[in-house]
Parts: C-alpha cells; structure tokens; sequence
C-alpha cells in the first residue's frame, strides 16, 4: 500500500468521527454526513489553523447545508448533456469523462455532489461506454477526465483509461481534473509521473483556493507534474469567507506561479444545493480581478466565469474597461483609472452576393444553403 492510499485510511470520514473529533451533535453530525458524505484526509486536515478558518470552511461541514432546501441538486444540467452515463457532451469538441465518485477530500461546496461519493453514479463499468462515446463522435478532440478525483483510481486503472483515450485517433488532448495536489499531494508519485507521460499532451487542472494550501508538499507534487511535461492550471472558486478578499486572491496566484501553475479560472460560486453559505455578489469577483489586472503579472490573471445556470456554459465577466464612444474613438480606462481614448478603425460597408457568400460557406465546410434571390448590403461583414 502506497503512503497516501495508508494516508485515506486514517481519514475523518463518518458522523462517529465529527462527534468524536469537533464535538458536533451526533444527531446533526448523521444528518450532514447523509446529506453529502464527509472525508478529509490527515494532510488536508493538517493544513486548518483554528475553527472556522479558510480550510476548515472547504472540509468541515457545517448545519448551513441543511437550510439549504430550494436550490438545484443539478444547477448546471449536466444530466441533459450526458448521453452516457460516465460522459457530459456540452461544448462541440470537448467531453467531460467521469471515471469515479470518490475523492480524497469531500469539498463542502462541491457542485456534483449528487453523484460524488456515490458509487452507484459514477463507477467503472460505465468507464467502457464513455470510451465507446469518444471513439464514435469524431468531433471530440479533447477529454476531461474528472470525478470524483480520477487520481483515486490505482495507477493500473489510470493507465488503462489514457491507454484506451489515445488509441482514439480523434481525441488530441486530455486533462486530467484533479484536486489531489492541493489535498493529497502525496498522490504525486514518480511512478504515476512516469506513466502520464505516455501519453502526452496531457494538461493538468487542479484546484487551489486559498495561500494556505500552497505548502512545500503542494510545491512538490507540482514540480514533478511540470517536469513529467504537464502544463498545470488552477480552477478556483469564489468563496465567502475563503478567498473573497482581493489581497488573498493575489497572494495565491502569485504563489501558484511559483509553483508552475497558471491561474486558469475563478468560478462564481455554483447554485448548488447545500452551498448557498459560500456564495459571494458579482461585485466582489469583479473587484478581485480589478485588483488584479495591471497590478500583477499577466499570468497571474485568470478569468472570472460563472458557470450558467441551466447548462449555459462558462461565460467569462471582466470588469468595465471601455466606458463607451466618443463618434468614431473607443473611451478606455487602465487600472490606474487613467483614461485613454482609441480611434477605431471606420467599417467599411461591403456588398454581398450570394456567390461571395456560397463559396465562404465552402470554403468553411459548410454545405451551401437555397440561393437567395436578392443582394443584401450588409454594414460591417
């Protein structure tokens, strides 16, 4: 048995463990844990320095779940897009390929938790129809394997799944979703490092939500992903309470680039049942990521999305950069709050006919539509 599989053995995970570890009434403590089960590993637990801290808010669970009543189980319809049981196909290219329910760290705010930890959801019989799904959809060139944690799975089982991926001629990238260098880098090893590396490109997003857990471990795990050849982003999430300070959220992606990983995402907060406690005004995202901008590097700035509720997709927000127009000049302000002012470029109007308009629908495989009988000046095409 490897250290962090020993390490998930030691783990708080049951309501007998939240009597007998953080007092709570037993009673409450059975119905929290039925309502999304509970599991922190010694390393993520090690990481809390008081009651209510940054950590303890993403592991320890609190009664606020269960006054939670009217929000979706499923707010971002995946169950819509999910042809297959293992797959969500939202965007044209790219799926979503779940290969287990299990984690080593139950997040509190977690937006799937109506299948995570629940092995008769997610699970490895269904792992051959996702990889049937794949190879007949030619359109799929990118696959985010995801969970649960798909680092959970032994290395034999992980191995199997890249090996099936890139026998696949279509697919060209895959990623692999996981938290596990931020909650249990020792899930990190040399011999897991050596087998991604088979099956290059393979691109890593973790989720880092707070400085606190950018330790030595993390940096370690880290590295050795980098230099196994896996470009690393990070996934956070806008928290009450955790990360919803400019200040903070600075420091962590200042520290996460030291580590090699790029800031990728902050996601607003889903509407997911039992997390209502967590989420934070548009407003306070928008400030993070004026505080951002021009006061940090570049790469220290990831995009601000909300996930749309309904199955919209992830829709990036920026703060109002362009004021508006003055005739033909774009009014800009920088993050100083300076402002600047752009001549933009005069459209043009161009007349176009149905033949310049066929052969652009060919030219972008595209089969042509019914003629139009009349020319269309359009302003600006």
């Amino acid at each position: 048995m490897e250290l962090w599989q020993e390490m998930l053995r030691h783990s708080v995970d049951s309501a007998k463990d939240l009597v007998q570890r953080f007092g709570f009434d037993k009673e409450q403590a059975e119905k929290l844990n039925k309502f999304f089960h509970t599991r922190i590993n010694p390393y993520y637990l090690s990481l809390i320095r008081y009651p209510g801290d940054p950590i303890w808010l993403q592991c320890i669970p609190d009664a606020k779940e269960l006054e939670d009543k009217d929000a979706s189980e499923d707010p971002l319809n995946e169950e819509a897009d999910s042809p297959v049981q293992s797959i969500t196909h939202r965007y044209p290219d790219r799926v979503l390929f779940l290969v287990t329910s299990q984690c080593s760290m139950y997040c509190r705010f977690c937006t799937r938790k109506r299948k995570v930890s629940d092995p008769s959801k997610i699970n490895t019989r269904y792992i051959q129809d996702g990889l049937d799904y794949i190879a007949a959809h030619p359109e799929v060139r990118d696959v985010v394997l995801s969970g649960g944690d798909p680092l959970m799975l032994t290395d034999f089982m992980l191995e199997k799944i890249l090996a099936g991926l890139r026998e696949i001629p279509h697919v060209e990238i895959i990623r692999l979703g996981t938290k596990m260098p931020c909650v249990l880098p020792q899930r990190i090893t040399t011999k897991l490092c050596r087998i991604i590396r088979k099956f290059h490109p393979v691109y890593v997003n973790t989720h880092f939500n707070h400085p606190w857990e950018c330790t030595p471990e993390a940096d370690k795990a880290c590295s050795m992903l980098a230099d196994a050849g896996c470009p690393i982003g990070n996934q956070a999430v806008l928290m009450k309470g955790v990360n919803d300070d400019p200040d903070v959220m600075l420091e962590l992606h200042r520290k996460l680039l030291k580590m090699r990983v790029r800031p990728y995402y902050i996601y607003q907060a889903d509407l997911t049942k039992g997390t209502n406690h967590f989420r934070t005004p548009v407003r306070v995202g928008l400030e993070i990521m004026d505080k951002l901008r021009g006061h940090t590097s570049g790469l220290a700035v990831p995009y601000y999305v909300i996930d749309a509720p309904g199955g919209g997709g992830k829709i990036p927000l920026l703060p109002q950069y362009v004021l508006g127009r003055n005739g033909n000049d774009i009014i800009l302000r920088n993050f100083k709050y300076d402002i600047y002012t752009y001549p933009d470029v005069e459209e043009e109007k161009v007349v176009d006919t149905e033949m310049e308009r066929q052969f652009r629908r060919k030219r972008n495989g595209h089969a042509p539509k019914e003629p139009v009988p009349q020319e269309v000046e359009l302003v600006g095409k």
